[in-house]
């Protein structure tokens, strides 16, 4: 039994069902399983929901998991079904992360003011998608991966963008400065006023809708919407109920298993030698490696994965970019960069014991594949430096 329908859930149970061992699917969602990556992508209209479906496995059932039965191997369902299971898999995938703002939850509702958006699932973004309107007011908190991301699709449906990020530059997590500063110059470019180092510190409702937030420096900007994009945490208070080791997420083993032998956990609520990746590609080799061992194959074993992240939003405002290991120089490492203000493109990569270690890419990207490969092998570069400019520089490296 699989719990989750996310990415990671629906690749391990079609995975599972190719290898003859058909898995049953619990998701909670009324939609169709859907790739989460894409939801920008919707909220900027340019994908129709139904076109970021997932293959969905036959075993698919509707319901919410609210407790697991370790002692009887049962999970309950908010229906009150009980449901038996020789194999348990979490794939709670994570949940909003929801700043402590004055006015953010409505007391007598029980929920957000209307217009309070979060930004993490397909009915979030339906609901943003039909609030949004050209000319509306609406402000982001959050400059993260998922800030941009709602920022520019807000943008491209017309609204008066406010973008306010605590850090002091735009997805700070992933990009140095040059390429933080060319994110916020595409930003800005479509209409997104971008504020950094600033802290929102209430949200302010008028009859149970939101009219504006306020500024930690005192400063109030108007909003018909507010969208929460403050990061994820993983999802784990099922496995913490059931007592499962749970420390940031699931604590998982090579064997992506819990201190229940018979329960494992993958995607975004797994955590794995300390790491909670967060991004789709660790969530996808997780379920490919449990599908092996589920299967029968004993030597298979997840051992990290080197998680590349890229952002591509498509359409006549292009912007593509990508992060990979530690693209901050320690102290003695060599960095080489490339830069073209008129094309907004910027390249640099992070050299450490003649071993590409991390890069930035923002802007055609055709060289992401070639130098990813390098960095992922962990190979030394050759002395001269040549092969190291070849791929920075060779569109055809992808």
């Amino acid at each position: 039994m699989v719990i989750g329908s996310g990415l990671a859930g629906v690749r391990l149970a079609r995975r599972l069902g190719e290898l003859g061992m058909p898995a049953t699917l619990i998701g909670e969602e009324e939609h169709a399983p859907y790739n989460r990556v894409l939801l920008a992508e919707v909220l900027a209209g340019r994908y129709a929901p139904e076109v970021i479906a997932l293959p969905a496995p036959a075993e698919l059932t509707r319901g919410r998991v609210v407790r697991i039965d370790r002692e009887m191997r049962a999970v309950h369902l908010a229906d009150g079904a009980e449901v038996a299971y020789d194999r348990l898999v979490l794939a709670t995938g994570s949940n909003p992360v929801l700043p402590p703002l004055r006015g953010l939850w409505d007391p007598e509702r029980h929920e957000f003011p209307d217009g309070v958006h979060a930004f993490r699932t397909m009915d979030d973004c339906l609901g943003l998608s039909k609030a949004v309107r050209p000319g509306v007011r609406a402000v982001v908190i959050g400059g993260g991966l998922l800030g941009v991301s709602a920022s520019r699709a807000l943008a491209l449906r017309g609204a008066q963008v406010v973008l306010a990020q605590q850090g002091e530059r735009l997805m700070e997590r992933q990009l140095d400065p040059s390429a933080s500063k060319l994110v916020r110059r595409h930003l800005t470019d479509l209409g997104v006023e971008v504020h950094t180092e600033t802290r929102v510190r209430a949200v302010r409702s008028v009859g149970g809708a939101v009219r504006s937030v306020s500024m930690a420096d005192g400063y109030a900007l108007d909003a018909d919407l507010v969208v929460i994009a403050c990061g994820v945490h993983p999802r784990a208070g099922l496995a913490q109920e059931a007592g499962l080791a749970v420390h940031k997420g699931v604590v998982v083993d090579e064997e992506l298993r819990t201190s229940d032998p018979r329960i494992h956990a993958i995607g975004d609520c797994a955590q794995f030698e300390g790491n909670v990746y967060g991004l789709a590609t660790p969530a996808l080799e997780q379920a490919d490696v449990l599908a092996e061992l589920l299967a029968g194959n004993a030597a298979s074993r997840y051992t990290g994965t080197r998680a590349l992240t890229r952002l591509t939003l498509a359409g006549a405002d292009f912007l593509d970019l990508a992060a990979f290991g530690e693209p901050e120089p320690r102290p003695g490492d060599d960095v080489v960069q490339l830069a073209d203000a008129t094309r907004g493109t910027y390249r640099k990569v992070v050299v450490r014991d003649d071993r590409l270690v991390g890069g930035v890419l923002v802007g055609e990207l055709g060289t992401v594949g070639a130098l990813a490969r390098a960095w992922e092998g962990a190979e030394p570069l050759p002395a001269n430096g040549a092969p190291l400019l070849h791929l920075l520089t060779n569109d055809g490296g992808s």
